[in-house]
């Protein structure tokens, strides 16, 4: 049997996933609603990032480990590939995305937290 993963430090990375949700839906919300024609790819894939930590949140919280392990792949991937072609094309980006530049603008947070994730996830299943 393995061991809950939202209990104990996982409650931290609720937490944190829970302030990630607030802060990026906020900002993609802002966004949207006042210059989306500026850079709606940018600001919808900030939306999508929002939406991944929602599920993230949830996942974690409620010990839905399969689910919580196919989003942490889909941010993990997401801010890779985001990540690497905000540096490779910059003028795709015109306005900065929740994965920009690896999460540069949240303090490379984004581009940790998949990892605290899997690392997470993997260990309390082996407990």
């Amino acid at each position: 049997m393995s061991a809950p993963i939202g209990t104990g430090p996982g409650r931290a990375l609720v937490a944190v996933y829970g302030l990630f949700a607030l802060a990026a839906g906020a900002r993609a919300a802002v966004q949207i609603a006042t210059k989306f024609n500026e850079a709606p790819i940018a600001y919808a894939l900030s939306a999508f990032a929002a939406a991944v930590y929602i599920l993230l949140t949830v996942a974690l919280a409620r010990g839905a480990r399969r689910v919580a392990l196919v989003a942490l792949g889909i941010e993990l991937a997401g801010v890779l590939v985001i990540g690497t072609a905000s540096l490779i094309d910059p003028a795709a980006f015109p306005q900065a995305t929740v994965w920009s530049a690896y999460g540069k603008g949240y303090l490379f947070i984004p581009l940790v937290l998949p990892f605290v994730g899997l690392y997470w996830l993997l260990r309390r299943r082996s407990s």
